[in-house]
Order: C-alpha cells, then sequence, then structure tokens
C-alpha cells in the first residue's frame, strides 16, 4: 500500500508552481523547497522558494506531486504533517499559503511567584498524603509521547525555578508526576501543575484527560504546610 504523502498541494497552487518554474532560465532539477521559519500568532511560519533539488539536505524528504518535486526541510517534517499547500488570490497579495494542522507549542506560563511560603504562613493548607501511584511501564508509545512534553516544554520551563518533573505511571487516561527539586514543598506546585504542566501535556496528548501529583511536598525543605506531627 502506498504511504500517505507528508504534504498535500491543491490543484491550483500545483499549477502555480508549476509555471513559475516554467519561467526559469533552466527549470530541470528544481522544485519547490517548504520550510518551517518560526511561528507568529499561535501559527507555524513557512517559506517556499523554487530551488535546485541538488541543495537538499541529506535528511530532507522529498515528495513527488506528478512532476513537481516539493523538498520538505528535515527540522520541519513533523511539524509540516498533515499540511496542505494552496494558492490565495486575493490582490494585491495573492501567493502560496500553506493550511497547516499543526501548532507550535505554547510556552508553558509560570506564575511569577515566591517559589515556596513559610509554614507557618496563614492560611496554608493543612498535611496531605500524597496518592499513591500505580505499577506502570514507560516504555509504551503514550508514556514515552508524555515524557517528551516533559522534556521538551516542562523541565526547560521550570528548570528556572530549580524544579523538575518526571513520568512515574499512566493508568487509563491519567499520568501520574513526581516533582523534584524547587518544586517539592512549592507553595505554587500546584499552580504550576494545574495551569501550566497539566495544559501542556493534554494539549500535545490528548489522550490523557487528568495529571495527578505524586510528590511528598512535606518532605520539601521549605514546605508550604505544616507536616503530620507525630
Amino acid at each position: 500500500m502506498e504511504n500517505k504523502p507528508l504534504l498535500a498541494i491543491s490543484q491550483t497552487a500545483l499549477e502555480r508552481a508549476r509555471s513559475f518554474r516554467a519561467s526559469l532560465a533552466n527549470p530541470t532539477g528544481v522544485g519547490v523547497s517548504v520550510r518551517v521559519t518560526g511561528s507568529a500568532d499561535g501559527e507555524y511560519s513557512c517559506r517556499l522558494s523554487l530551488d535546485a533539488l541538488s541543495l537538499a539536505g541529506s535528511g530532507d524528504l522529498v515528495e513527488h506531486h506528478g512532476d513537481l518535486p516539493i523538498v520538505v526541510a528535515a527540522d520541519s517534517v513533523e511539524k509540516l504533517r498533515g499540511a496542505t499547500i494552496d494558492w490565495r488570490e486575493d490582490p494585491p497579495r495573492s501567493g502560496f499559503i500553506v493550511v497547516n494542522p499543526n501548532k507550535p507549542p505554547r510556552p508553558l506560563a509560570l506564575p511569577v511567584l515566591p517559589m515556596s511560603l513559610p509554614a507557618d504562613s496563614g492560611g496554608a493548607p493543612g498535611p496531605r498524603t500524597p496518592p499513591a501511584a500505580p505499577a506502570g511501564n514507560l516504555e509504551t508509545d503514550l508514556a514515552q509521547r508524555v515524557i517528551a512534553v516533559l522534556e521538551r516544554d516542562v523541565n526547560p520551563a521550570i528548570a528556572a525555578h530549580g524544579g523538575h518533573a518526571e513520568l512515574v505511571a499512566i493508568e487509563d487516561t491519567t499520568a501520574y508526576l513526581r516533582l523534584g527539586g524547587g518544586c517539592v514543598g512549592c507553595g505554587m506546585a500546584t499552580v504550576t501543575l494545574s495551569q501550566g504542566i497539566e495544559v501542556a501535556i493534554i494539549e500535545a496528548v490528548p489522550e490523557i484527560h487528568a495529571i495527578v501529583d505524586v510528590t511528598d511536598h512535606a518532605s520539601g525543605r521549605n514546605p508550604y504546610f505544616e507536616p503530620a506531627k507525630k
């Protein structure tokens, strides 16, 4: 069975690309190059150009749409998977557009607040015994995708506060996380988890519906609640 192409191209865009290529002095061996150059307003920005196929890198993906080769830069393949190249006729700014179902990851927004509150601060919650995490296989595809989100989007953000997060287990649609470093006993740990980490994971891995924190926050050097007295 033939593999599904990475990109689609509308008939109008295909005809335009062929027309532009035909106008070149030497169109032989020339194709359309596509690369993601950044992001703006929640969308990937793309650059399309006519380039010699000999300029394609070893990791670039080359697809043929009829007689038109399309070269997707290696670092843009996953960002453009399932996208469509189209032509917008809207003078005086007519041109190619890329309709892309993929969106750039949103930066993890963490509250700019003190990392911890004194144990004797007024209104501090009482001690909480962390829930037990089920035994889980972290080698599954679902677990690896959650781990990738933590490593790519979450940990670089909370590392600025001396914290990190790790996946402990997945059970059904729930991911169990353990926070470490500056996040242990942090007064903003609940906010960071619910408004930052949970949002990032659920948006990137929609199979996950809930996040459970199994961190023993009472073990932190400056916990935000009083540990139970023995």
